[in-house]
C-alpha cells in the first residue's frame, strides 16, 4: 500500500468539536506537524472531513 503525508497547515480555533477529534485521531497537534499514515478508506474519510485544515501528499 502507499503511503500519506497529512500536514496541519490550519489551527483548530473556531472548529467543530468532531473537526477537532479528527485531526488529533490523524496524530496532528501543532501548525506545521506531519505525519506519515497507510493510504486506507478510513484514513481518506478522515482526511476528506478536514481537507480544509491539512495538506496531502503521497510518501515514499
Amino acid at each position: 500500500m502507499t503511503n500519506l503525508k497529512i500536514t496541519l497547515h490550519h489551527g483548530l480555533v473556531n472548529r467543530t468539536p468532531a473537526q477537532r477529534a479528527t485531526v488529533h485521531t490523524l496524530g496532528l497537534r501543532k501548525i506545521g506537524q506531519s505525519v506519515v499514515r497507510e493510504d486506507t478508506p478510513a484514513v481518506r474519510g478522515m482526511i476528506r472531513t478536514v481537507r480544509h485544515l491539512v495538506t496531502v501528499e503521497e510518501a515514499d
